[in-house]
């Protein structure tokens, strides 16, 4: 008859569990409550699909707008190369400037020392050159064969006191002497030239102050006695690789002074006048006497204020060949028998 099954045995009993529970209802009240028992079912095979998808959308719509409320983040920048830093120039260095003013502050604290050290230098040789020594080179023959041309020799400033010439250029004006004393005949003595007061010259003293002083036939008479004079063994020079001997004669004052002389000739300076020394003056010759511009001559009397000092030394000698300063000529033209030499 009808292919469907019969349901009505499994419903009966259903309704029979209901109406039990209900207290034994009419069957029609089952039949509703069989109605309604379906309706409140929690959910149905097709009910709770639905019920899930709606609660699965909502679920979503509630994500979604949660993410709405949230800000996103802005749009990612593209990145951009960083650009290398320019080179900074030296003086930006801070570090290293105040080393570079240290470095600068030595090296003018260094100059100047070296200018201190420099100027006490000049000042000692300033001290030593007007008050004990100074230095003098002989440029002429006038005093052969004591000193020749080529030596150097050491002259002491304090011997016979101070003047104005005791100072370089005489930059010191004051008149005589101080702490002065009297040279010795015989000595020899630097001073300046008395036309001029700045040209030195180097003579041997032979008159003082109140001596008569003459020549006759070369032989020197001093207060009226002649000078003891004793030939002894000549002098030999070279001029133009040509050797001669010139008369050397050995000459005592009355002092006891003794040195020696050159004469070459009978000149005009062997025959001369009584030369009366004035006060504060003195009579100088020269050990070459036919060739010496001396008091005979140009020279006059010299000022007691004209003295510089007297020779002691000789330090350095050169055959003339070569100056102090040319070293490189030395070893030909020194003459070393004559260094050291003490002045006589």
């Amino acid at each position: 008859m009808s292919d469907t099954p019969d349901l009505s045995p499994e419903i009966s009993p259903e309704i029979d569990e209901t109406a039990a529970e209900t207290g034994g209802r009419p069957s029609s009240v089952g039949s509703r409550a069989s109605a309604d028992a379906h309706v409140d079912d929690p959910v149905p095979d097709h009910v709770g699909d639905e019920k899930a998808e709606t609660l699965v959308a909502e679920e979503a719509a509630a994500v979604v707008e949660a993410t709405h409320d949230v800000q996103a983040p802005p749009p990612a920048q593209p990145a951009i190369a960083p650009t290398p830093p320019k080179p900074s120039p030296p003086k930006a260095a801070q570090p290293a400037q105040p080393l570079k003013a240290k470095k600068k502050s030595s090296e003018g604290e260094s100059w100047i020392e070296t200018i201190k050290t420099i100027v006490y230098a000049l000042l000692i040789a300033l001290v030593i050159r007007t008050f004990l020594f100074q230095p003098f080179n002989i440029p002429s023959g006038s005093m052969e064969d004591t000193l020749l041309i080529g030596d150097y020799l050491f002259v002491e400033k304090y011997s016979y006191g101070y003047s104005r010439y005791s100072f370089p250029y005489g930059i010191v004006p004051f008149p005589g002497r101080v702490f002065g004393s009297q040279p010795a005949r015989g000595d020899v003595v630097v001073f300046k030239f008395p036309q001029d007061n700045s040209t030195d010259y180097i003579k041997r003293v032979i008159g003082l102050p109140g001596d008569r002083v003459q020549m006759l036939n070369g032989q020197l008479y001093i207060n009226e006695k002649p000078v003891p004079k004793v030939r002894v063994g000549d002098y030999v020079e070279t001029s133009d690789g040509i050797a001669h001997n010139v008369p050397r004669y050995r000459e005592t004052l009355p002092n006891g002074k003794s040195y020696l002389v050159l004469d070459r000739f009978q000149g005009a300076a062997d025959n001369t006048d009584v030369y009366v020394v004035p006060a504060d003056h003195y009579f100088m010759m020269g050990d070459n006497r036919d060739n010496s511009n001396d008091s005979r001559g140009d020279v006059g009397y010299v000022p007691k204020a004209n003295l510089v000092g007297k020779a002691e030394l000789i330090f350095f000698s050169t055959d003339g060949s070569a100056r102090f300063w040319e070293f490189w000529k030395w070893p030909w033209a020194v003459r070393y028998n004559r260094m050291f030499t003490v002045i006589d």
